[in-house]
């Protein structure tokens, strides 16, 4: 099997709307399609980066809260790449979210820093 590249990343939301709102004013993504799938009382839309799909956020009734501590086991983190990582961490805090310090990876000295999402799902911001 050859893997081509992630097609899309799948986010659970307790709050579409709210959720919806800080991937597509926060972080600049652009809303492709969305969709209210009555039988499973969920929204799904279809959001993409720079013109490239990238995330399907989710909304169901009842969905059990998920531990995203600093090392819980599972999937860390997502990280998103920008060209001036000082800049992005200024604009996130004019946009009232908490963000970390900024830091230095020490494997490649690239500039970075942490984030969540309004559910608490780790994000990082990463030089290019």
């Amino acid at each position: 099997m050859r893997i081509n590249g992630v097609h899309h990343i799948a986010i659970i939301a307790s709050d579409y709307e709210v959720s919806k709102a800080f991937y597509l004013d926060v972080l600049g993504c652009t809303l492709e399609a969305e969709y209210f799938r009555a039988e499973r009382r969920s929204w799904m839309g279809k959001l993409a980066l720079n013109g490239h799909y990238l995330i399907e956020l989710f909304t169901f009734p009842d969905t059990p809260p998920r531990k995203s501590g600093p090392e819980a086991l599972g999937l860390r983190h997502l990280a998103f790449e920008v060209d001036d990582v000082p800049a992005a961490r200024e604009e996130l805090i004019g946009r009232h979210v908490e963000v970390e310090e900024l830091r230095v990876d020490p494997n490649t000295q690239k500039a970075m820093f942490f984030f969540r999402d309004p559910d608490g799902l780790p994000l990082e911001i990463y030089q290019r």
